[in-house]
């Protein structure tokens, strides 16, 4: 076979999509970014922003198109999750989905439904709607993930400002593990770990002690 004998017709031509699950804290919780549909199917469910990748554009930059077009949220760094393929997961046609996933911090966003959707909120992972599709699969994976990377990563401090407590870093922690830490372990875990460097700002809340200020230490500093 060469390129004029090959036939494109001849193959069966399954459709792909793109899925971004948004995290930030807020309100103290742990929260993701969800649409609400305007259209068939899954008309007014609630689901994960996404849509169908164009024949000339990369999975990314379709992704980051799909958010916005639907958020209006952009300029966010996405990082690929996994694939979903299950050939019944979506009632229209053959759809493989290509998933993403970000960290932000809320306050850095203005969200609103585009034409695409009917409404855009943020979600309690602890409280989610019934989703879309196998949305429900993908946001445990992405969840999954997230715990995973907490631990031995710097994906703590994205939810974070350039300076905090090391007690607004644990509750971090906290939230997205779903269980209490304890604090002098956890302290001595992070200043042993040297991701953490001690600032001379300070900050003063009401009638508790000020607490000292932190700054992210980031592996190029540590060389």
């Amino acid at each position: 076979m060469n390129k004029k004998s090959y036939d494109p017709s001849k193959y069966e031509h399954p459709s792909v999509t793109v899925d971004t699950v948004i995290f930030t804290v807020q309100d103290n919780d742990l929260k993701i970014l969800l649409v609400k549909r305007k259209y068939w199917p899954y008309k007014d469910r609630w689901a994960i922003p996404g849509g169908f990748v164009k024949m000339k554009e990369s999975l990314e930059d379709a992704a980051k198109r799909e958010l916005y077009e639907e958020t209006l949220v952009n300029d966010v760094y996405l990082e690929q999750l996994h694939a979903f393929g299950d050939p019944r997961r979506d009632p229209r046609t053959r759809v493989i989905t290509i998933a993403y996933y970000a960290l932000i911090k809320s306050e850095d966003l203005r969200i609103q439904a585009d034409s695409d959707t009917k409404d855009v909120r943020w979600f309690s992972v602890k409280k989610l709607p019934k989703l879309a599709f196998d949305h429900d699969k993908i946001v445990s994976y992405a969840l999954e993930k997230l715990r995973n990377r907490v631990v031995y990563s710097d994906t703590a401090f994205q939810f974070l400002p350039a300076l905090f407590t090391l007690t607004e870093l644990q509750n971090i922690h906290e939230l997205v593990l779903d269980r209490e830490l304890d604090k002098r372990n956890f302290r001595r875990k992070i200043l042993m770990l040297g991701v953490v460097e001690e600032t001379e700002e300070i900050r003063h809340e009401g009638r508790h002690r000020p607490a000292r200020l932190y700054r992210f230490v980031t592996s190029a500093d540590r060389v």
